[in-house]
C-alpha cells in the first residue's frame, strides 16, 4: 500500500512539474517544447486523478495550440494585429533544443483571420498540436475539472473567457454562447462592486464579440444598474448614464428621431420604453434637466403608438413638470464625451396629414396683364419648345404653385391636423417656417379635442419682401417644448406644393354702395367669385342711380381703375344700356392715397319689352274688348277685372289675375380692375367684382299699336293702347303731348301725332359681318335700329305720383314691320304748291275769282334708283258734306293749259317739277285730286310711294 501511495505521489509530482515546465517553455516562446510537456503532464495527472492540475495542463495545452493556429492573437478582431516575429517561437525552439521537432508555420498558408484553411497539414507537421475542434473539447474538459472545486471559480471564469474568444475567431457563436452562459452562473464569492461591474462589462463585450447584441446590451444595462446599487455609498450616475447610452444599439435604439420616421418600428417597444425611462431618471439624478427633457421628448415622440392612455397622461405630466423649470428647445445637446443629442420636434403632437398653401381671396388675387407674347413663352430660350426646358419646368411645377402672394398682404396655409392623445391637446405659438423671403409669421393657438378627427387649422403670415418663398414647415409649443417641424421629415403628408412667388405690393380697394346687400348670390358661369351682392327692385323703364364708394384700405396708392360690366345670360329682351357710367370725374382724383375715398355713380336702367303678354290679351279679350282688331273708337278705356273662375284653386293668395305682376330678373356683374404701387410697375393688377340683382316689376304694357294718316303726308297718328299693370294710379305722356291718367288695371288709348321718319337704310354688306349674317338677322337688326329711332323721337314717359317714381316706356319691341312702314317717309316725296305756297294741310288756300292760280307738282327722289317718267291728271271736285262729290265743274273752273302734267325720269337724290294754272269762275270750296296714269313703270313701284297731299282752294269774290 505504501509503495502504491509512493508511486501515486511520484506521478502527481512529475505531472505537476511537467505542467510547470510547460508554462515556462510557453512563456519563453518554445511552443513545441511546451506542447510536449503539456501532453506528458496530462497523461501523468490523468492517471492519478489530480483534476485541478489536470485542468490547468489542458488549459495550457489549449493555449499553446491556439498560439500555433492563431498567431495574430484572440484579444481583438481576428487578423487585426500580428505578433512581430511570429516564427520566432519555432526558431527559438530549434535553437535551444537541437533534437526537437522542427515545426514551421508558413505565413502564406494562413488566411486573413489567422486560421489555416486546411488544418490537417498543420496537425501533421505538429503532431502534439491540437486541432481547432480539439481545442474547444479540451477547454470543456478543463472547465469541467475546475468546476469540481469551489475556490476555482476565478480560473474557471478565465478559461470560459478564453474559450469564447477562440470560438469567436472560429465564428462558432452558438457554442460560444454556451460557454458564456456557464460563465454567468459561476459563483465568485466576495466580489467588490467594481469587480461585479467589470465582470458584467466583460460579459457584455464577449456577447458583442460573438454577435449577440441584445444579450450584450442586457449585461451592459446590468452593469449600469450595478453602478448605482443601493450598497454603494456614492452611486455613479454618470457611469450609469454612459453605460445605458452604450446599450442603445443592442435594443435597436438611436437618439435620432429621424430613424423612427421611416419604415416599421424595430425592436421591442416595451424594453425600449423601459430603457428610455431609465435614461430620463439617470439624467435627472445627474443634475441635467435639459437632458431629461430631451429623452422624455424622444420617448413621447417615438413611442407614442405603444403608450397606453394612462402612460400618455403620466409622460406628459412629467414632461410639463420638467419643462416648467427647463423648457425644451431645438438646440442640439453635446455630452462631455462628445456625443451629440439631436433635437426632437413633436411631429406627432399634433399629427399633420395635409399642408395646402391657399391663394389669396378672389378680390385680392393678383393677375398679370396680358402681354403680346403670352405667358407661356420663355424669354431665356430662343426655341418655342425644348425637351430639356420642359423637363425642368415639370420638376419646378411639382413644388411651385401657380398662384402668387402679395407683399404686405396676409397669406394663409391650411393644415389638416389630428390629435392622437386621449385628452385635450393645447398647441401654442403655432406658426410657419419659411425661407427665401422675409416673412412675419403670426402665431396661433389652438385646442384640439381628445382623439379628434382631421381638423383644419389655418396659419397666417405676412411676406415683407418679394421673391420666391418656400414653406419648409411649422413650429409649435406643446407641453413647454418648442418644436420646428419640417415638411420633409413628416411621413405620409400630402402637399400640393410648398413654393410660391411673392410679387410687389398692390393697393387694396374696398367698395360700398348705396343699395342694400342682396340675399341672392350670383353664380357666374366663368367661376369668378363675387365679393359683394346688392339688389334693387325697379319698375320697367325706371332708372335708378347706384352710388359706389371707393376706399383705398391698403398701404399703396391707387393709380389705375377700369370698370367693366357683364350681363349674365337672361331670357328677357333688354333695350338700351342697362348700366352706364362716367369715370372722368373719379379718375381726376387719382392717385387715391391710402385711407382716401372717391365716389362715382352708375345709372341702372331697367328697360325690358313693353309689349303685352299673352295672358293679358286673353284677359282683355274675354272681357269683350278687342285689342288686336281694327281701330276702336277713341278714347278707348277698359278696366281689367279679376276673373275668379279662371284662377287655379291652388294659386297663392298674393297672385294676381293673369300673373300681371310677375317679376323679371336681371343680373349683372360689375368688375373693377385696379392697380398701383410697385405691383403696377411689374404689370400686376387686382380685380374686384360686384354682383347686381335687379327685380323688374311691370309698369305699363302696350297692348296694341297702330297708325292713322294725318292731314299732312309727312305726318301720321300713332295709336297706342296703354295698360297700367301696377297697383297705383299712373300718368303717361309723350313729348309735346298731354299726359294721360290711368288707374290701376286700366287700359286707355293715346294718340301721338308724329312726323314721318326718314330711316337710313342699313348697308347691304355691313363690313365683314355681312358675309356671314343671314338675311333674317340683318332684317331684325334693321328693324331694331328703326324702333330705337322712333322711340327716341316719341320720348314716352310714365310717372307714379304716389310713389314719386318715374320712368320711360319704350315702343322698340312693339313696333311691327307694317307700323314702321306707315311711319316711314315714302322714297318719292311729292309736294304741291299753290301760287308757290305748299299745300299739305286741311287749311284752305284763299284765291280771288278770276285770278289765275299757279299749280306746281314737285318730285324729290330719295330712293337709291332712278324712277321712270310719270303722268298726272288733276281732277277737281266739290264736297257737299253729305257724301256727294260733284265732279262736273266744267262751268265752274277752267284750266289754263292742260290738266295733265308730265314728269321726266328722276335720278337718285334728284328733283323734277311740272307747272300748270287754274282759273276759278265762281266762289266756293274746291278740292284738287291728283291721279297717276297707270302704266308698266308705275306698277313696278309700291302704291305707298304715290302719296300726294290733298289741295283745298277757297275761291273768294273778286275785290
Amino acid at each position: 500500500v505504501l509503495l502504491g501511495l509512493k508511486r501515486h505521489y511520484k506521478r502527481r509530482c512529475q505531472g505537476r512539474m511537467r505542467k510547470h515546465v510547460g508554462d515556462l517553455c510557453l512563456q519563453a516562446g518554445m511552443l513545441q517544447d511546451s506542447l510536449v510537456h503539456y501532453h506528458m503532464s496530462v497523461e501523468l495527472l490523468r492517471s492519478v486523478n489530480d483534476f485541478l492540475w489536470l485542468g490547468a495542463a489542458l488549459e495550457g495545452l489549449c493555449s499553446a495550440s491556439v498560439i500555433y493556429h492563431y498567431p495574430g492573437g484572440t484579444g481583438g478582431k481576428a487578423g487585426s494585429r500580428r505578433l512581430q516575429g511570429s516564427s520566432l517561437p519555432a526558431e527559438a525552439a530549434n535553437r535551444h533544443r537541437p533534437g526537437a521537432q522542427e515545426v514551421l508555420i508558413d505565413p502564406g498558408a494562413l488566411t486573413t483571420n489567422g486560421i489555416n484553411p486546411d488544418t490537417s497539414t498543420e496537425i501533421g507537421r505538429a503532431k502534439n498540436c491540437l486541432s481547432p475542434e480539439d481545442i474547444i473539447d479540451k477547454y470543456k474538459e478543463a472547465i469541467s475539472y475546475y468546476s469540481k472545486y469551489k475556490n476555482a471559480g476565478v480560473i474557471e471564469l478565465e478559461a470560459c473567457v478564453k474559450a469564447v474568444r477562440v470560438l469567436a475567431i472560429q465564428k462558432r457563436s452558438m457554442e460560444a454562447s454556451e460557454f458564456l452562459q456557464n460563465a454567468v452562473y459561476i459563483n465568485l464569492r466576495q466580489l467588490s462592486e467594481e469587480e461585479k461591474i467589470q465582470r458584467y462589462s466583460i460579459l457584455s463585450e464577449l456577447y458583442e464579440l460573438i454577435g449577440f447584441h441584445r444579450k450584450s446590451a442586457f449585461f451592459k444595462r446590468v452593469a449600469a444598474m450595478q453602478c448605482v446599487a443601493p450598497s454603494i455609498a456614492e452611486p455613479g450616475w454618470r457611469a450609469c448614464y454612459k453605460l445605458l447610452l452604450e446599450t442603445l444599439p443592442g435594443y435597436s435604439l438611436s437618439l435620432d428621431p429621424k430613424d423612427f420616421s421611416k419604415g416599421t418600428h424595430r425592436g421591442w417597444a416595451a424594453v425600449q420604453m423601459r430603457l428610455l425611462h431609465e435614461l430620463v431618471y439617470a439624467s435627472r439624478r445627474m443634475g441635467n434637466p435639459a437632458l431629461s427633457v430631451r429623452h422624455l421628448c424622444f420617448l413621447l415622440q417615438t413611442m407614442l403608438d405603444f403608450l397606453s392612455d394612462q402612460e400618455k397622461k403620466d409622460v406628459t405630466q412629467s414632461l410639463e413638470s420638467y419643462t416648467s423649470k427647463c423648457p425644451g428647445t431645438m438646440e442640439p445637446i453635446t455630452l462631455p464625451d462628445g456625443l451629440t443629442l439631436p433635437p426632437v420636434p413633436f411631429t406627432k403632437l399634433p399629427i399633420v396629414r395635409c399642408v395646402k398653401l391657399l391663394s389669396l381671396p378672389t378680390s385680392l388675387r393678383p393677375q398679370k396683364m396680358k402681354s403680346l407674347l403670352g405667358q407661356s413663352v420663355s424669354t431665356k430660350s430662343p426655341f418655342i419648345y425644348s425637351p430639356i426646358i420642359a423637363h425642368n419646368r415639370g420638376e419646378e411645377r411639382s413644388k411651385k404653385i401657380d398662384f402668387q402672394w402679395v407683399q404686405g398682404d396676409v397669406c394663409e396655409v391650411q393644415l389638416m391636423v389630428y390629435n392622437p392623445m386621449p385628452f385635450e391637446l393645447r398647441v401654442e405659438n403655432m406658426g410657419l417656417l419659411t425661407s427665401g423671403v422675409e416673412f412675419e409669421s403670426l402665431p396661433a393657438a389652438l385646442s384640439l379635442p381628445a382623439e379628434s378627427g382631421l381638423y383644419p387649422v389655418t396659419l397666417v403670415g405676412v411676406p415683407q419682401t418679394t421673391g420666391t418663398i418656400t414653406v419648409n414647415g411649422y413650429r409649435t409649443t406643446v407641453f413647454g417644448v418648442f418644436s420646428d417641424c419640417l415638411l420633409d421629415n413628416l411621413p405620409g403628408i400630402k402637399t400640393s406644393g410648398s413654393t410660391v412667388e411673392v410679387i410687389p405690393a398692390l393697393p387694396r380697394l374696398q367698395i360700398s354702395t348705396s343699395l342694400p346687400r342682396s340675399a341672392h348670390s350670383l353664380q357666374p358661369s366663368s367661376g369668378d367669385e363675387i365679393s359683394t351682392n346688392v339688389s334693387v327692385q325697379l319698375y320697367n323703364g325706371e332708372t335708378q342711380p347706384l352710388i359706389i364708394t371707393l376706399e383705398n384700405i391698403g398701404t399703396e396708392p391707387l393709380e389705375k381703375l377700369e370698370v367693366t360690366s357683364k350681363i349674365l345670360t337672361t331670357k328677357e329682351k333688354l333695350f338700351g344700356d342697362f348700366l352706364s357710367w362716367k369715370l372722368e370725374e373719379t379718375l381726376a382724383q387719382f392717385p387715391l392715397q391710402p385711407g382716401k375715398v372717391a365716389t362715382f355713380t352708375i345709372s341702372i336702367k331697367a328697360k325690358l319689352d313693353f309689349s303685352c303678354q299673352e295672358n293679358l290679351l286673353q284677359d282683355l279679350s274675354d272681357d269683350g274688348s278687342s285689342v288686336s282688331g281694327f281701330p276702336l273708337s277713341s278714347p278707348f278705356r277698359q278696366v281689367v277685372r279679376p276673373r275668379m273662375e279662371s284662377r287655379p284653386s291652388n294659386a297663392p293668395e298674393g297672385s294676381k289675375t293673369g300673373d300681371l305682376s310677375h317679376l323679371k330678373t336681371l343680373e349683372a356683374i360689375l368688375n373693377f380692375k385696379y392697380s398701383g404701387g410697385p405691383g403696377h410697375a411689374e404689370g400686376y393688377y387686382r380685380s374686384l367684382s360686384l354682383g347686381l340683382h335687379v327685380e323688374v316689376e311691370p309698369s305699363v304694357f302696350f297692348t296694341r299699336v297702330s297708325t292713322l294718316p294725318a292731314t299732312s303726308t309727312r305726318q301720321c297718328h300713332l295709336l297706342l293702347d296703354v295698360f297700367n299693370s301696377t297697383e297705383h294710379e299712373l300718368t303717361i305722356g309723350a313729348r309735346n303731348n298731354e299726359e294721360l291718367t290711368l288707374h290701376a288695371g286700366e287700359c286707355q288709348r293715346m294718340a301721338i301725332q308724329v312726323d314721318k321718319f326718314n330711316f337710313e337704310s342699313v348697308p347691304e354688306c355691313p363690313g365683314e359681318k355681312g358675309h356671314f349674317a343671314n338675311p333674317k338677322q340683318l332684317e331684325e337688326e334693321r328693324q331694331e335700329a328703326r324702333g330705337l329711332e322712333v322711340n327716341s323721337r316719341l320720348d314716352i314717359r310714365w310717372r307714379i305720383p304716389s310713389l314719386t317714381r318715374s320712368g320711360e316706356a319704350s315702343v322698340e319691341g312693339v313696333l311691327s314691320q307694317l307700323v314702321l312702314e306707315h311711319l316711314q317717309l315714302a322714297p318719292l316725296q311729292w309736294d304741291v304748291l299753290v301760287d308757290g305756297q305748299p299745300c299739305d294741310c286741311e287749311a284752305a288756300a284763299g284765291r280771288r275769282v278770276g285770278d289765275p292760280v299757279s299749280l306746281e307738282v314737285r318730285l324729290t327722289n330719295r330712293s337709291p334708283h332712278s324712277v321712270a317718267p310719270f303722268a298726272l291728271t288733276v281732277l277737281p271736285f266739290q264736297d257737299h258734306q253729305n257724301g256727294v262729290h260733284d265732279r262736273e265743274l266744267q262751268h265752274t273752273l277752267s284750266f289754263v293749259g292742260s290738266s295733265t302734267f308730265y314728269l321726266d325720269a328722276v335720278q337718285p337724290s334728284g328733283q323734277a317739277s311740272c307747272l300748270g294754272a287754274l282759273l276759278f269762275l265762281y266762289t266756293g270750296d274746291f278740292f284738287l285730286h291728283i291721279r297717276f296714269h297707270e302704266d308698266s313703270k308705275s306698277k313696278e313701284l309700291p302704291p305707298s310711294w304715290f302719296c300726294l297731299p290733298s289741295v283745298h282752294v277757297r275761291a273768294l269774290e273778286a275785290a
